[in-house]
């Protein structure tokens, strides 16, 4: 589903300055079916890796393929669910006029798009504010429609960047739970989240970035035991304090 090789990326330079290295030489796959968890403080390389995948920005070095093509094919974009950390709506359209505009982008049928609409606005508690701008949304419900335009078009694969952002604690559980139910659907999902507890309790394995390099790319229990640590969060910390001194 997602195959990075060897990739790099670098930003444009300040006067007087070496350019800031994002990436350095970092590998990993996201198979069908598997939630990945990429996780890092920031800065690590994150959202650049999303950006690269979304073809929002380009590699230096190295090579990217999504779904079997490189991200600059936008053919394949329908078969993306895709849920930026920031919500950045037209204020004055409202929940159905997006989904109505994100259906239609997709090339979905209007009875499909009408039917998809009510199904998950109605999963995330939007359906009575169907009609309200959007601008007037608290910021946890403009994350809930965030992920109503994610879900519309039963994408194949997923690409959540801080999925619980904006959300209170009965939210993040019930967006943890439809997680659960999309990977049971056999979802692709690449999950990016600060919070490492979530993390640990939805991902088959985790790729621990750090100043743009890796540092550990396998199952969480994996990487709680090889620091010696009882839990998963545990474990990152002391991996992450360990890539500190030896920086």
């Amino acid at each position: 589903m997602i195959h990075f090789i060897d990739v790099w990326k670098s930003y444009a330079r300040e006067l007087f300055t070496a350019s800031p290295v994002a990436l350095r030489d970092i590998s990993f796959s996201l198979q069908q079916g598997e939630t990945l968890g990429l996780i890092g403080a920031n800065g690590a390389g994150k959202s650049t890796c999303i950006k690269l995948l979304m073809d929002f920005i380009r590699p230096d070095q190295g090579q990217i393929t999504v779904l079997g093509s490189p991200p600059r094919n936008h053919k394949i974009r329908s078969r993306i669910g895709y849920l930026p950390e920031t919500a950045n709506f037209p204020p004055n359209l409202t929940a159905l006029d997006m989904l109505r505009f994100t259906g239609a982008t997709c090339g979905m049928r209007t009875a499909a798009i009408q039917a998809a609409s009510e199904k998950w606005l109605r999963r995330l508690a939007l359906w009575e504010a169907r009609k309200r701008p959007l601008r007037n949304y608290s910021k946890g419900m403009q994350q809930r429609a965030n992920f109503a335009i994610a879900l519309l078009n039963d994408p194949e694969l997923l690409i959540l960047d801080e999925p619980m952002s904006g959300l209170d604690p009965i939210g993040r559980a019930d967006i943890l739970g439809l997680i659960a139910e999309l990977k049971g659907q056999g979802k692709s999902i690449l999950f990016c989240s600060h919070i490492l507890e979530d993390v640990d309790r939805v991902v088959d394995n985790v790729l621990v970035l750090h100043k743009g390099r890796t540092l550990f790319a396998g199952q969480p229990k994996r990487l709680a035991n090889e620091q010696g640590c009882p839990t998963f969060v545990e474990g990152y910390l002391h991996l992450v304090r360990q890539g500190e001194e030896n920086d």
